[in-house]
Order: structure tokens, then C-alpha cells, then sequence
């Protein structure tokens, strides 16, 4: 069965990543039919990740990729981040906490410089706001919890999500990283603002303080 055949028979889902590429692609080459050329891409890559993230110049070397198909992966990836947004402030957080994760995977995990971000949930826990606080080096980032929980307040925040990024890949967060969550829990609860959860995002992995047991 063809992939567009599979994914209308069985959903999007039920699909390789060699299947899904290969619809993106739509045809191969005069010597490989699409579904082996996206099996090659894959291999020569060594996932859909690394894929989707190579630059314009890894991208375009690769047989049967170009400039054309490259801007349409790249607004494929905005639009997914888009709606990922759209529809993470019309469902309730703790209904949909694996949603949230892929929204922020998608938007942080291939920054080079560390970004704090924050969610800012209303008292049904539904997304009211969401904001790139503190942007830093490769490394570090310096975070204010003061400018936190002004914002909070500013949008009526009952609730936080809390989440940065290493771009080093991995995600195991640092004492640092839970010295600082500490802080700004502390800052936030003067205000009766809970910390729902502190995610640090690597490259293809994530970590849960909440899942850990930290908060």
C-alpha cells in the first residue's frame, strides 16, 4: 500500500518516517522512486530530525533535494510550530502535557544560545501567554525572577510553565538549573503564582522537573 493510501486508510500515524518523508517529496529520482530515495535520506542523515534540522547547504547537496524543497520543510516546520501554539492555548494543560512538550521542543531544541522561556496559564490552566524571557550564550542564561512575576501579573497569570534549552543536546537539567527554579518559585509564591513545571529541552529529549519529582 502507498503512504498517501495508508495515511487515508489509517491515519497520519500509522506512517514511517521514511513513509511521511516520502509524501513530502512526492517523487524521486530517474533512477530511485520516492519511497527509496526517502530510505536513503534517512540513512545518509541518520534520522527525520537531523534531517529537518540540516542546514540549506547540508540539505541541497543531498540527491533529489534543492532550494525548493528545503523553503517548503522550513514553512512545513512554522506551520507545525504554529498550529502546535494555536492548539496548546485551546486545551487545559494537564489534559495535554505531552502537547505542550512538543510545542516547546519544536520552538527551542535547535537554538544555539540558551533561551528561558515561560507559559503563562490562567486558573483553568489554559495557555493565556507565552514569552521568550531571558536569551544567552551557548551555555548560560541569566534569569531575573522578579521580571517573571511582573509579567505574571501583567497577564493575570495563576500559574507558570517554566522551560529553557541546552544547546549542548543534552537535557539532564544542572544544580544551577534547579538552584534557579527554586527562586522563582519562591518569588512567585509571595504572589500565589504555582510553578506547574520546568522543563529543560535537549536535542530529541526532554526532562520534567514536575515528572521528576521536583516540584
Amino acid at each position: 500500500m502507498m503512504p498517501r493510501e495508508k495515511l487515508l486508510k489509517f491515519g497520519a500515524e500509522s506512517l514511517s518516517d521514511y513513509e511521511l518523508l516520502a509524501i513530502f517529496l512526492r517523487t524521486g529520482t530517474k533512477k530511485l522512486p520516492v519511497l527509496h530515495l526517502s530510505q536513503n535520506l534517512l540513512n545518509e542523515f541518520g534520522s527525520l530530525y537531523n534531517l529537518m534540522n540540516a542546514n540549506h547547504n547540508e540539505f541541497c547537496q543531498k540527491l533529489g533535494l534543492g532550494t525548493v524543497k528545503y523553503t517548503q520543510l522550513k514553512a512545513v516546520i512554522e506551520l507545525s510550530q504554529r498550529y502546535l501554539k494555536v492548539k496548546m492555548t485551546m486545551e487545559n494543560y494537564l489534559n495535554s502535557p505531552n502537547l505542550t512538550y512538543h510545542y516547546l521542543a519544536s520552538r527551542l531544541a535547535e537554538q544555539e544560545r540558551e533561551i528561558f522561556l515561560v507559559i503563562f496559564l490562567n486558573n483553568q490552566n489554559n495557555v493565556i501567554h507565552t514569552q521568550e524571557m531571558f536569551i544567552g550564550t551557548y551555555n548560560s542564561v541569566e534569569i531575573h525572577p522578579r521580571e517573571i512575576v511582573r509579567t505574571a501579573l501583567k497577564y493575570n497569570a495563576v500559574a507558570l510553565i517554566l522551560a529553557h534549552n541546552h544547546p549542548s543536546g543534552t537535557a539532564e537539567p544542572s544544580q544551577a538549573d534547579r538552584n534557579v527554579t527554586v527562586q522563582i518559585e519562591q518569588a512567585c509564591n509571595l504572589v500565589d503564582i504555582r510553578i506547574i513545571d520546568h522543563v529543560v529541552i535537549g536535542k530529541g529529549q526532554h526532562v520534567s522537573f514536575a515528572e521528576r519529582g521536583w516540584l
